[in-house]
């Protein structure tokens, strides 16, 4: 499971559409993306975390999380440079940062108390091998947390989701991000590698001792916590 040899034209769409990625993406979410985090980031996070925003893009998971918790010290991940240079302006005090994928973090055992992905776990070359890599660099008694698009497992509501991944949002995107709002579309590829929400629950309790799932629209959006 994971993006594996599709993962590098994912990655060069995400670097084309760094312009219009945050209007794009609050369009096509219906407006729900950033009700998602606080859902996440509620059910996963404490006061006092130290806290790895894995595949963080702008940071809009740390964003979130440090406006409901001031004193979390956070570190922003990701493979795109460019991202994380666009974060400048928008927090307080910049967080640390650090570049790379999922599947091989620079980051010693237990370092964290949770790890939060949000809209990111989905681009994973290998899921199975970034889950444990998760795993490895959260404590004892912490929490993953992930927020992203959920895969029915009933058939008939997946088709559904399906068809506004297909023929909705590429439309969405056109009007919230004109000519590079169309590349969005590739968000549909990842959609299908993407496990159905039973399978990934599952997937996620091969690690962790308990997982709460929680989902929305009829499971076409997930806000789960793991916890090792």
């Amino acid at each position: 499971m994971g993006l594996e040899e599709g993962w590098g034209r994912v990655i060069d769409v995400l670097r084309d559409i760094i312009p219009v990625y945050d209007r794009v993406n609050s369009y096509i979410s219906l407006g729900k993306d950033t009700e998602y985090r606080r859902r996440g980031i509620s059910s996963g996070v404490r006061p006092g975390d130290r806290v790895l925003d894995a595949g963080s893009g702008f940071g809009n998971m740390s964003i979130t999380a440090t406006s409901t918790y001031g004193d979390i010290s956070i570190v922003l991940y990701d493979p795109l440079l460019p991202m994380l240079r666009n974060t400048a302006g928008r927090f307080d005090t910049v967080p640390s940062m650090a570049s790379g994928v999922f599947e091989h973090m620079p980051f010693p055992d237990g370092t964290f108390d949770a790890v939060m992905c949000g809209y990111s776990l989905r681009d994973a070359i290998n899921l199975r091998v970034a889950v444990a890599e998760m795993h490895r660099v959260t404590k004892k008694g912490g929490r993953l947390v992930v927020v992203d698009l959920g895969k029915p497992d009933n058939a008939a509501v997946r088709a559904g989701v399906s068809l506004y991944l297909r023929a909705i949002l590429p439309v969405l995107a056109l009007a919230a991000g004109g000519r590079l709002g169309l590349k969005f579309a590739t968000l549909y590829d990842t959609y299908r590698r993407w496990p159905a929400n039973g399978k990934l629950e599952g997937l996620l309790l091969e690690k962790y001792d308990r997982v709460e799932f929680q989902k929305g629209m009829m499971g076409g959006a997930i806000i789960v916590a793991a916890y090792k």
